[in-house]
């Protein structure tokens, strides 16, 4: 289903779904940015009709009302389209509200509640039941700043092929990857889609803040196999440095790099403003230590300190 066309849907469902009494085409058409934008009454009337069986078809039960002077309304009862009780154990709610929180800063979080806006702002009544949680000021968040972020979840979901412009941290330009998505991880606030690279063979590891420009996507069925999903996280972990072959000492100044300071083996005090920690070592540190810039030193393995003076110099440079 194409995105627009979702969008279309999930506004019209809302609509239907928080409003106490039935809507007029009129009401819908004047409160949905796609119908406003349908042009013609001949148009607009066969995209309603088609998406009013579409969610019928969904399972959605849209009552149609005739009012006294003859307008035709709609509206969705909640008791008509309310699910039975769904008991979760904690697990699994804490998934579940993790997904939900992706949408937040998602492009279809705001399309899908802005013809309800529309709608209360010109009057309409809310619907009496809230949906509210007990630990709203513990909910946990996933931010999604990244315009990648939306064309490679559908890639992944759809499996569609698709080409990018990827800048590594130690080079100073992009270059172009042709990549087979398996799926998008977020590890440490950072997304990563992890895939089948075509230009070297294999799968690889992108972190999504270094994608320039636009995703594009393109024709075709994928050329390698896709890896079962707990394959593909522990991929994703190793590249991001999740899995620890050794460790390595650091030198970071007093009172910075709490998140380094929680995974730290050990700490002591260096002295002149400065502590020296020893942390896990896997693949990706170096990336991280960079984001910590001059409050981080790196004292050893030379090979760790040498790919952070690299990164540094290569960011230096762009």
């Amino acid at each position: 289903m194409a995105i627009a066309k979702a969008e279309r849907l999930m506004n019209l469902a809302l609509c239907l779904l928080g409003t106490r009494r039935p809507l007029s085409k009129r009401e819908l058409r004047g409160s949905i940015e796609a119908y406003l934008e349908a042009g013609s009454d001949d148009s607009f009337n066969r995209m309603f009709e088609r998406d009013k069986d579409d969610l019928r078809e969904l399972g959605l039960v849209i009552e149609t009302v005739e009012s006294l002077d003859g307008e035709i309304g709609y509206l969705a009862r909640r008791d008509s389209n309310r699910l039975p009780p769904i008991q979760f154990d904690a697990e699994e709610a804490a998934a579940l509200g993790l997904a939900a929180k992706v949408w937040q800063q998602a492009r279809l979080a705001g399309a899908a509640s802005g013809a309800l806006q529309k709608l209360r702002a010109a009057g309409m009544p809310e619907a009496e039941e809230a949906y509210e949680t007990p630990h709203s000021a513990l909910e946990p968040r996933i931010p999604v700043h990244e315009a990648a972020f939306e064309p490679l979840m559908l890639a992944c979901r759809d499996r569609r092929p698709v080409v990018f412009d990827y800048r590594k941290s130690n080079a100073a330009r992009a270059e172009t990857r042709q990549v087979e998505p398996w799926t998008l991880e977020c590890w440490r606030g950072h997304w990563y889609l992890a895939g089948w690279d075509r230009d070297r063979g294999a799968g690889r590891v992108f972190r999504i803040s270094r994608i320039t420009g636009r995703v594009r996507s393109r024709a075709g069925a994928f050329t390698a196999p896709v890896p079962d999903a707990s394959t593909v996280r522990e991929t994703v972990e190793r590249w991001a440095g999740e899995t620890a072959t050794r460790s390595a000492r650091i030198r970071l100044r007093t009172g910075c790099g709490y998140p380094l300071r929680a995974r730290a083996l050990a700490v002591r005090e260096a002295g002149d403003g400065w502590d020296e920690l020893e942390i896990p070592y896997g693949h990706g540190l170096d990336a991280w230590l960079v984001e910590f810039g001059p409050d981080v030193v790196v004292l050893e393995p030379a090979d760790l300190r040498a790919d952070v003076v690299d990164r540094l110099r290569a960011v230096a440079k762009g």
